[in-house]
């Protein structure tokens, strides 16, 4: 007979395994890789990271947290939710898909895998092997949502991907039940765009210039005149592109020019999360010195918030 010791071991070490073993226990995905199949994404936190953290862009969060919050409350969603964001740099776009990869999984636990970036410099520099491209992403899309359905990818430089490779991925992105046994409804799309914000910002600039505020921009609108920029623009990976086309594309999220009083913001909270105290005057020469456009008035920072980070190391 064991003793009481003894006892207590095997007993929690039967525990242990059974953690182990278990496909959705909290053990294993604590500390082995595995994709938690309950929805994690907390609304009203990624919301105040959102509004906290990112300046001057309300259209923005408006869209993405409505978009989210519909996508989550479905139990089986028909399509993946797929948004394309677009702006000038530094307008936060990298940013906010960080704050949702960091919000549907913590990325300090081995969850992280099932986040997906994708540089368009980096993983398809070149144009020749378009065809390989395409082989390579939809086995790895295929592959990845089948280990994980909520799989967030995320593609950037959108604007240097080669033309037709984005379309490679159309049959995922649809109205089906399944494809070849593989339910893809739960994963999310982000694609990363400078494309278009050049329009986005001609559009704030004339509201500026007529007295109008920037919250009045009817959205609608917006995205209808970027849907339309950007499949017309070779300087966008969507150039003719069939997702466009198809309505396969179910928001694109304009990221407005960043303003003298936003780029304070950001000066402000990059000194918060360096360590240093608020220094007025500090945030004042910065944010000064990167608002440049359009020459005359000087409202914009052409550059956004990009070099924030620098500047105030320096």
């Amino acid at each position: 007979a064991l003793d009481p010791l003894s006892t207590s071991v095997f007993m929690g070490g039967a525990a242990v395994a059974w953690q182990l073993l278990s496909p959705d226990s909290w053990l294993k995905c604590s500390l082995l890789e595995c994709c938690n199949m309950k929805d994690t994404l907390n609304l009203s936190v990624i919301k105040m990271d959102l509004e906290r953290k990112v300046f001057g862009q309300h259209l923005a969060i408006q869209i993405i947290l409505r978009a989210l919050s519909a996508n989550m409350h479905s139990k089986r969603p028909r399509k993946p939710l797929v948004m394309s964001f677009h702006g000038w740099t530094g307008t936060g776009k990298s940013f906010v898909s960080r704050i949702i990869a960091e919000n549907l999984y913590q990325l300090n636990i081995p969850r992280r895998r099932f986040v997906h970036h994708f540089s368009t410099i980096l993983h398809f520099p070149h144009l020749s092997h378009v065809h390989l491209y395409k082989e390579q992403l939809q086995n790895w899309i295929r592959g990845n949502i089948s280990a994980c359905p909520r799989s967030l990818f995320i593609f950037s430089e959108m604007d240097q991907m080669p033309h037709g490779l984005i379309d490679s991925i159309m049959p995922f992105l649809g109205y089906h039940e399944e494809i070849d046994g593989v339910y893809y409804g739960k994963a999310i799309f982000l694609f990363l765009n400078n494309a278009g914000g050049d329009k986005i910002t001609e559009i704030a600039l004339d509201y500026w210039r007529r007295l109008k505020r920037r919250e009045d921009i009817p959205v609608k609108q917006l995205q209808a005149l970027l849907s339309e920029e950007i499949l017309g623009n070779r300087n966008s990976g969507f150039f003719h592109s069939q997702l466009i086309q198809k309505n396969l594309i179910d928001y694109f999220i304009p990221f407005l020019p960043l303003e003298y009083k936003h780029v304070r913001g950001c000066v402000r909270e990059e000194l918060r999360m360096q360590g240093h105290p608020e220094n007025e005057d500090l945030i004042t020469e910065i944010a000064l010195a990167m608002t440049d456009y359009p020459s005359e008035e000087r409202l914009y920072s052409s550059k956004g918030c990009k070099t924030v980070a620098s500047r105030v190391t320096l």
